[in-house]
């Protein structure tokens, strides 16, 4: 998620920019920046760095538990056709 005060940043940054003749419509505009911004986030589906990078550790651990098993695997095979001549 991204912090609201970068969101609150973004929002008056795009307000300061505003042409002289808009100067009026500022906060106006600031509260439509704001909220188009929380919009188009939302809809990304974002998730936090540390969500990504605990999802990250769990999906190595568990491709080296699968490799391990199936190299297990191959191994019983081989013996269990070994067994079978």
């Amino acid at each position: 998620m991204i912090d609201p005060r970068a969101l609150e940043e973004i929002a008056s940054r795009l307000g300061r920019v505003l042409p002289p003749g808009l100067r009026g419509l500022r906060t106006e505009l600031e509260d439509n920046f704001r909220a188009v911004l929380r919009a188009n986030l939302d809809r990304l589906e974002l998730v936090s760095r540390e969500r990504f990078d605990t999802q990250a550790e769990l999906l190595a651990r568990t491709q080296t538990r699968l490799a391990v098993l199936e190299k297990r695997l191959k191994a019983l095979e081989k013996q269990a056709a070994g067994q079978a001549d």
